[in-house]
């Protein structure tokens, strides 16, 4: 064993009250979790500049030609390596015979391994027939872990009519890890490569073989091997993950035993859940736990966090914002464990909490509507006085109009045995009805910021949907003709759902010829999809249309649309990017590769530091950083927290939704998502523009799906302490490194909010 090997072993698991004193060994172990995204980022900087320059263009156009063709027999290892990562991340398939031919037969193991990540990216058939043909040979594990991620990648891609493969990918892998839980000497890269492969492939009865490794010595394999469990949904390890949720040192085993005692729904784990909800030390643990108890929807859990709820209850408004992400779970759990028990002490700390959130927090809203509909609306009002407080609400903050309509929405979930679920829906029903029509309202609200009531409609309008009214159709159609963008893909997407209507497709068909006109791309996906829902040759022929759009990610949508549908092969009409990149931006961009870039950020909890990764991710980067030097980022709202998952911000609507009005495309690559991995958000391959994310723990499943670009080296104790609603007040960006003098830029705007 390596001494990183060994430190990582340590630190993993010290107890954190140790963490500071294993600084030498934390970061001997950091560098072996980043051990697996060595060679590309060592390598690259070997790679001519003249010669990355053209990989780096051909990668961000999508564009594979003779070039890049020509560059995979190129007698540098590195240009090898680098052009084979770009052929992977353009996808285009004709490219995968020379990538196989390049597996087979080149003589650099490093190129090997790239080659087969890259196969992986193009989620072909074809390639998956090759690294499965590989997985056979006795390649060195370090190769055989690539294969085997990659495989695991491709098997998730496969249509379920591809039986024959799907049975033998799936085979293959199980195989592996059986092989590496037996053996001796088991390798580590290839045990948890192994495990994100089998998470994402699905194999029939891999639970017994992942359990396997609940009992290695290694924490970080005993933590994927439950995270695999948890997304699976697997119980073969639960009796042992019932022991460590109990006693094990590490806190990130400890959170994902919970999590697959939860999603399992072990009704023996409630005694462990309950423990560590309430005296875990560390809050990703207790989080979890409180997850499941959920899951569980046991009263006794509700009772039992009586002591905890009056805590929680006294804490002052300016108390540490963590408080704030596990008072959100505890709502959450009450809610489930308390559905229609009218608990009027929960409802009076769900109503204080209401306050304190503003009524901006979906989860209280729900929580309090599962104990108690009948109380929610009777807080409202009765007829004409409850539509008009909500039509006020929408007006005012659209967050907690938001926050109103997916309370709201819940009744229609309801069980139909619930009392009065007939008067309490139709009720709801109307209110939701007339927060869509807000505009016509009468109201006049005199305000001196931007309130942004539409924000709210794409949430209103899947509250409404949910409850199936009869003229559902009509305004979801009403809706097409909307200005924001976000509000027709919303109307499209749920007009999707319904059954196929010539009236809802000539409806759809007209708003696609405004959508694909538009800036943002969103509603014209959306159309899309929904057309291709449609049994119709006139929706066919509109989805053609598309073909000449002149986003990429249209026309790629349409062809792959037209394929399943049987209507033809039209992938030659797909062409490149239309990049918005010059040569001066590529120059730029790769110009940082070897350099220190950080980006200092300020937020209303403190600061972080995160180190950028020009090596790995040169476009995402400078994307970033320009971003960051004209002030983007400035005053934007964290609008997603996930505890023991992520923190995610960059959107300018605060919605989810917003970017900055283009898209940049992926640049997956090998380094792993680690506690305090950034990453780029995404909506689908290529759709990355301003949003951004921070793990809060490791993120296997993530891995070769988004882009890594940074990683924080300081200041996770304030990235844990973040939660919906606190603010990016500023971002520094610095840059040093060879041939460079150290740089500050610009601080983006004042430092006050």
């Amino acid at each position: 064993m390596t001494f990183a090997q060994v430190a990582l072993r340590l630190l993993l698991c010290a107890p954190p009250c140790l963490f500071s004193c294993f600084f030498v060994i934390a970061t001997a172990g950091e560098a072996y979790t980043q051990k697996r995204a060595v060679a590309s980022r060592s390598s690259v900087s070997s790679v001519p500049r003249a010669i990355l320059l053209r990989i780096v263009r051909a990668e961000d156009e999508r564009r594979w030609d003779a070039d890049l063709s020509g560059l995979l027999s190129d007698r540098n290892r590195a240009v090898r390596a680098r052009a084979a990562l770009a052929a992977g991340r353009i996808g285009d398939e004709r490219a995968v015979p020379a990538l196989v031919s390049l597996l087979q037969n080149d003589q650099d193991g490093n190129v090997r391994i790239m080659t087969a990540f890259a196969l992986g990216e193009t989620e072909t058939a074809a390639a998956g027939d090759a690294l499965a043909a590989e997985l056979s040979k006795r390649s060195p594990a370090r190769e055989r872990a690539r294969i085997l991620e990659a495989l695991g990648k491709i098997t998730a891609a496969l249509p379920a009519t591809d039986e024959t493969r799907l049975k033998l990918f799936r085979k293959e892998i199980t195989v592996a890890l059986e092989f590496e839980a037996k053996r001796s000497g088991p390798d580590t890269d290839l045990i948890l490569l192994g495990l994100t492969a089998a998470l994402r492939a699905r194999p029939e009865g891999v639970g017994k073989v992942i359990a396997e490794f609940l009992t290695f010595g290694d924490a970080r394999i005993r933590a994927d091997a439950a995270n695999a469990l948890a997304r699976l949904r697997a119980k073969e390890g639960n009796q042992q993950l019932r022991g460590l949720l109990a006693s094990d040192p590490d806190p990130i085993v400890r959170a994902n035993a919970a999590r697959v005692l939860g999603a399992t729904e072990d009704k023996e784990a409630f005694a462990p859940l309950l423990d560590r909800a309430l005296k875990d030390t560390d809050s990703r643990v207790r989080v979890s736990a409180i997850r499941s108890l959920a899951a569980l929807k046991d009263q006794r859990a509700a009772e039992a966090f009586r002591t905890r709820i009056s805590i929680l209850m006294a804490l002052h408004p300016s108390s540490p914002r963590g408080e704030r992400n596990e008072i959100l779970e505890v709502a959450v759990m009450l809610g489930r464990a308390l559905q229609g028990q009218d608990n009027k002490e929960v409802l009076l700390w769900l109503t204080r909490m209401r306050e304190r959130f503003n009524k901006s927090a979906p989860e209280v809203e729900i929580a309090f509507v599962r104990i108690s509909p009948q109380a929610y609306l009777a807080e409202l009002g009765d007829g004409a006085a409850a539509r008009r407080k909500a039509q006020e609400t929408l007006l005012l903050n659209w967050n907690a109009a938001s926050s109103l309509a997916q309370g709201l929405g819940e009744i229609a979930a309801m069980p139909d045995s619930m009392r009065d679920k007939v008067p309490l829906a139709e009720q709801a029903q109307e209110i939701l009805r007339a927060m869509l029509d807000y505009r016509n309202s009468g109201i006049t609200i005199n305000t001196l910021v931007a309130v942004h009531s539409e924000y709210a409609t794409p949430d209103v309008l899947r509250a409404f949907a949910a409850f199936k009214p009869k003229d559902l159709n009509n305004v979801l159609i009403a809706h097409l003709e909307e200005t924001d963008v976000v509000i027709r893909a919303t109307a499209a997407e749920l007009l999707g759902e319904l059954p196929p209507d010539e009236v809802n497709a000539s409806a759809l068909i007209k708003a696609l010829s405004v959508a694909l006109a538009d800036k943002q791309n969103d509603a014209a996906l959306s159309i899309l999809d929904s057309l291709g829902k449609q049994k119709t040759a006139v929706a066919n022929e509109a989805i053609k249309s598309a073909l000449d759009s002149s986003d990429y990610l249209v026309r790629r949508h349409a062809a792959a649309l037209l394929k399943a549908k049987g209507e033809g092969d039209f992938s030659t009409r797909i062409g490149t990017v239309q990049t918005r990149n010059s040569l001066a931006d590529y120059e730029r961009a790769i110009s940082r590769i070897g350099s220190k870039v950080r980006a200092n950020v300020s937020t209303s909890e403190g600061p972080f530091t995160i180190e950028l990764l020009p090596d790995d991710a040169p476009l995402t980067v400078d994307n970033f950083v320009q971003l960051a030097k004209r002030g983007y980022f400035k005053g934007i709202t964290v609008h997603r927290v996930v505890p023991n998952f992520v923190i995610q911000d960059g959107d300018p609507r605060g919605d989810g939704n917003g970017g900055p009005g283009y898209s940049i495309r992926c640049e997956i690559n090998q380094v792993p998502y680690e506690r305090g991995a950034v990453g780029m958000a995404l909506s689908g391959k290529d759709t990355g523009g301003s949003q951004w994310f921070v793990t809060h723990s490791p993120q296997p499943h993530l891995d070769g799906g988004y882009t890594v670009f940074g990683k924080v080296v300081s200041g996770m104790e304030v990235v844990d302490r973040i939660t919906r609603g606190d603010v990016i007040r500023d971002i520094v960006i610095t840059e040093t490194g060879p041939g460079r003098k150290a740089a500050t830029r610009r601080r983006t705007g004042k430092s006050g909010v």
